[in-house]
């Protein structure tokens, strides 16, 4: 005979590093814009990757399509 149970408990994992919402990507630029980022990063004391989420977050809110 064979008995089933009629559920399987399985507990959820501590959220690992990275399953915060962010996704790592990897982008191309050139080096005279890294320049400029890094440059405003020292201005407002703010990291490379928090400045270009915010000027990638303000640059999607007023991008228009064109025909």
């Amino acid at each position: 005979m064979i008995i089933l149970a009629d559920s399987i408990r399985i507990t959820k994992k501590a959220a690992r590093k990275g399953d915060d919402g962010y996704k790592i990507v990897s982008v191309r630029m050139k080096e005279e814009m890294l320049e400029r980022l890094d440059s405003l990063s020292n201005q407002t004391n703010r990291s490379r990757n928090e400045l270009i989420n915010l000027l990638l977050e303000a640059a999607l809110e007023i991008v228009k399509i064109e025909e």
